[in-house]
C-alpha cells in the first residue's frame, strides 16, 4: 500500500467539504453525504463549524483507492482561517484546489493557487457545482489561465451544463493543448512530434503524471459535489497523477507537528505526519522547532517559551488514521499521519526528530519556520465580562495560542489587558464563541486596529561599558542597526571575538535583541534590519577564599538581557525608524456606468487605484488601499454599484504611513527608552 497526504483548498463556500464528503462516499467510507447547512459533515466537528457551516480547523480522515491509502485533510476556506491552510501545507504530498463553476476564481483561489506553486506541491483543480445555474465552465477556464496559470489540461468536458442532470465527460485520448503544454517542459515529446507526426497517448498520460507529480502543470477535472457527476474520474486523477509519500520506515525518525489539540481530560494530543522513520508507543522523542531552538510558533505568543530550548517527551498513545477513523496502533511509520500523546511541552510546527532535509528520501520541502501567507494585520483586546475572568481569561487564551500560535498574545501588564491578532472580524466572532463553549466565559472586544510594523530610516550605533559612566551592570554591549531588504526579517551578527567572552553572554545578548524589536521607538515590531555587536565585555568569576561565587563583582546572563534593550533603542533613536501600515491590494468588478461613483469613494478610503479596464458593460479595477479601510470599503460598496460590485482583498506590502500623527503602540515592556523608568523597574535604582 502506498500512502498519500492530500489537503483539499478552496476559497469559502466553492464546495470544499462537500467535496470531502463525496469522496468519503464514494469511497465506502460513510453510508450517508453530510450537508454543510445542515451541520452533519464528517470533518466539521465543531459545534461553531456546524452552526455557521464553515470549516475553522483542519481535520484528518483517510479512505481507500485500491492500492493507495489517502489521508484527506479538509481545510478551511474562510480566509480569516488561513493560519490553519498555512500549518498544513508542510504535510501534503498533493492537493486538490476547488474553484466554483459559477463564482469561479475569487481572492482567496488567487492566494492559494500562488502559494501551492511557490511551493512546488502538486495540485490537481476541481471545478465544482457543474449542475448550479449560471455555471459556465469555459469562463472558469478562461479566468484560472489568466489568474492562475496557464499551464493547466482540462480532463473532460461537461454536458448538460447548468442543470441538475449535468455530467462529466473524461477524454479518452490526446487532445488539442495536451501536447502543447507538455512540451513546453518536455524537449523530448516535442522533438518526437516533429519526427514522427504524432506521439502516443500512453506516453503523454505518463509525461502529464510525471510533470504533476512536479508541479508543473495542473489537470483540471470538472464535476459536482453535490450529485456525484465527475467525481470517480477525479479519484482516479487522484490516484494516477499525485505522487505518493516517500520516506523509510526504517530511517532516522523526522515528522511535523501541524496540529494541536486538547483531549477530555486536558492532555496535549500532537497531530504528526512522519518523513522518515518510524515512532512507537513508549519512545523518548526529541522536539524542536526544526533548528534546534525549540520555539515551535516563532511570533512571540503565549506558549513560546523555552528560550531555544531542545525538548523531549515520552510517547504514551499512538493512533493513525485509517479508513475513516482513528484507531490506536503501537507505532506510526514513515508516510502516515498519526496522533501522538504524551507529549506535553509540544507544540504547533515543531519538527520531531531531525529536520526533514536530514531525512532519506527527502525531495521536496516547504521550508520551515517561514510564513506562506502574509500575517495577520488587525488586534484587538480581550475584555472579560467579569473582571474576576482575568486570569481564567489568560490560561484560556493561552491554551487556544497554542492551536493557533498566530492568535500572538500580547499582555500588557500595567493596564492588566491581553491583545489577540486578527485575520479578520469573523476570527473574532470565533474566538468569543470558544471562550464561551470552551471555557465558560463570556467576554467582549475593544475596537479591532491594525498592526503596523517599524523600519530604519537609516544606521545607527550605541554602546555601554562595563564599570563606566552610569552602567548599573556588569557588562559592556555594543550595537548597531542597519536597514535590511524588504521581507528579510531580522538579522545579527558579530564584529567581536567569539571566545572574548562565554557563549551564554553572546545568546543572552542575541535573544534579547529579537526580544527588544518587538517593540520599537513607536511600539510596534521592528522588522527588516541587521543587528550587529560592535562592543563585548564582561567581569570575570570572582570569588572570596574559602567563599562561593561573589554575585556583585561577576558578570551573568542577566546583566546582558538588562543592558541589551538600553543600548538597541538608543542605536534605533539614531537611526531612526518610521511606521508602516498594511497595505492590501484590491480588485472591483462593477458595472460600468458606476466607475464615476466608484473613483471618489475609492479616494475617500485612500485606495489608489492602479489599472482600470471596461468590458463591454463590466468594469474592472485593481489598485491598493490601506488595511484598515477594507472593512469600510466592504460595507459601503453595495450602494454606488446598485449591489453588483464584488470585491477581493488580499495583504499585499507595508507603506509608510502617510497623512496624520505617527500611530503609537502603548508598551508592555519596562520602556527601555525611559532610562530612570527602566532601571527602576529592572535594578531597582536608576544607575552608576
Amino acid at each position: 500500500m502506498h500512502t498519500l497526504n492530500l489537503g483539499i483548498l478552496a476559497h469559502v463556500d466553492a464546495g470544499k467539504t462537500s467535496l470531502t464528503e463525496r469522496l468519503l462516499h464514494t469511497a465506502g467510507i460513510i453510508d450517508e453525504i453530510g450537508s454543510v447547512d445542515d451541520g452533519s459533515t464528517q470533518t466539521d466537528s465543531l459545534a461553531l463549524e456546524r452552526q455557521r457551516g464553515i470549516t475553522i480547523k483542519s481535520a484528518v480522515v483517510s479512505f481507500e483507492i485500491d492500492d493507495v491509502t489517502v489521508n484527506l485533510i479538509d481545510t478551511p476556506g474562510h480566509p480569516d482561517f488561513i493560519a490553519e491552510v498555512e500549518r498544513v501545507l508542510s504535510v501534503l504530498d498533493g492537493a486538490v484546489l476547488v474553484i466554483s463553476a459559477v463564482e469561479g476564481v475569487q481572492a482567496q483561489t488567487r492566494v492559494l493557487m500562488r502559494t501551492l506553486r511557490r511551493l512546488r506541491i502538486p495540485t490537481l483543480v476541481f471545478v465544482n457545482k457543474i449542475d448550479r445555474r449560471g455555471a459556465d465552465t469555459d469562463r472558469v477556464l478562461r479566468s484560472v489561465s489568466e489568474r492562475l496559470t496557464e499551464a493547466i489540461v482540462p480532463m473532460g468536458l461537461v454536458d448538460g451544463l447548468g442543470g441538475r442532470d449535468a455530467r462529466a465527460i473524461p477524454h479518452t485520448g490526446l487532445t488539442s493543448g495536451l501536447l502543447d503544454v507538455l512540451s513546453a517542459h518536455d524537449d523530448e515529446l516535442l522533438a518526437s512530434y516533429v519526427e514522427d507526426g504524432a506521439v502516443p497517448y500512453g506516453r503523454l498520460r505518463a509525461a502529464l503524471a510525471e510533470q504533476t507529480g512536479r508541479a508543473l502543470v495542473h489537470p483540471v477535472f470538472f464535476g459536482s459535489a453535490v450529485t456525484g457527476a465527475g467525481v470517480d474520474t477525479l479519484i482516479s486523477g487522484i490516484r494516477d497523477l499525485l505522487p505518493a509519500a516517500g520516506g523509510r520506515a526504517d530511517g532516522p525518525v523526522s515528522g511535523t507537528v501541524f496540529k494541536v489539540e486538547r483531549g477530555p481530560a486536558g492532555e496535549k494530543i500532537a497531530y504528526a505526519r512522519m518523513f522518515s522513520g518510524t515512532v512507537r508507543t513508549r519512545d523518548l522523542l526529541t522536539f524542536g522547532d526544526g533548528n534546534g531552538n525549540g520555539n515551535g510558533n516563532g511570533n512571540g505568543g503565549a506558549d513560546s517559551g523555552g528560550n531555544g530550548a531542545v525538548r523531549e517527551g515520552k510517547v504514551t498513545a499512538v493512533s493513525v488514521f485509517e479508513r475513516g477513523s482513528d484507531p490506536r496502533e503501537t507505532s506510526v511509520a514513515a508516510g502516515r499521519i498519526g496522533k501522538l500523546w504524551g507529549l506535553g511541552d509540544i507544540r504547533l510546527g515543531d519538527t520531531i526528530g531531525v529536520p526533514r532535509e536530514q531525512a532519506d528520501d527527502f525531495s521536496r520541502a516547504v521550508p520551515a519556520g517561514r510564513h506562506h501567507f502574509s500575517p495577520p494585520t488587525l488586534e484587538t483586546v480581550v475584555v472579560p465580562r467579569r473582571p474576576a475572568d482575568r486570569g481564567a481569561l489568560h490560561t484560556a487564551l493561552t491554551q487556544l495560542a497554542e492551536q493557533d500560535p498566530l492568535i500572538n498574545l500580547r499582555q500588557d501588564g500595567t493596564r492588566r489587558e491581553i491583545s489577540v491578532s486578527l485575520y479578520g472580524e469573523v476570527q473574532k466572532e470565533v474566538v468569543q464563541a470558544t471562550l464561551a463553549d470552551e471555557f465558560g466565559l463570556d467576554v467582549g472586544f475593544r475596537e479591532t486596529t491594525t498592526i503596523c510594523v517599524e523600519r530604519l530610516v537609516g544606521s545607527g550605533e550605541a554602546v555601554e561599558f562595563n564599570g563606566k559612566d552610569a552602567n548599573p551592570f556588569l557588562a559592556t554591549v555594543g550595537l548597531r542597526v542597519d536597514p535590511a531588504p524588504a521581507g528579510s526579517g531580522v538579522g545579527f551578527r558579530l564584529e567581536v571575538e567569539l571566545g572574548a567572552m562565554p557563549y551564554a553572554f553572546y545568546k543572552a545578548v542575541e535573544e534579547t535583541v529579537k526580544e527588544a524589536l518587538e517593540q520599537g521607538i513607536h511600539g510596534w515590531r521592528v522588522d527588516d534590519c541587521t543587528v550587529t555587536m560592535t562592543h563585548s565585555g564582561y567581569s570575570p568569576r570572582q570569588s572570596h577564599a574559602h567563599q562561593g561565587f561573589d554575585k556583585s563583582m561577576s558578570s551573568t546572563g542577566a546583566d546582558f538581557r538588562g543592558l541589551t534593550p538600553l543600548v538597541l533603542m538608543e542605536a534605533l533613536r539614531q537611526a531612526g525608524t518610521q511606521v508602516h501600515e498594511p497595505m492590501h491590494r484590491f480588485r472591483i468588478d462593477a458595472p460600468a456606468d458606476t466607475l464615476g461613483a466608484l473613483l471618489p469613494l475609492l479616494a475617500g478610503l485612500r485606495a489608489v487605484p492602479r489599472t482600470t479596464r471596461t468590458r463591454g458593460t463590466s468594469c474592472e479595477l485593481e489598485g491598493t488601499i490601506p488595511a484598515a479601510r477594507v472593512h469600510g470599503l466592504e460595507q459601503r460598496l453595495p450602494g454606488p454599484t446598485s449591489g453588483e460590485g464584488t470585491l477581493e482583498a488580499a495583504f499585499d506590502h507595508y507603506a509608510p504611513v502617510g497623512r496624520g500623527p505617527v500611530p503609537e503602540r502603548p508598551r508592555t515592556d519596562h520602556n527601555p527608552l525611559n532610562r530612570k523608568e527602566y532601571l527602576l523597574n529592572v535594578t531597582r535604582r536608576v544607575g552608576g
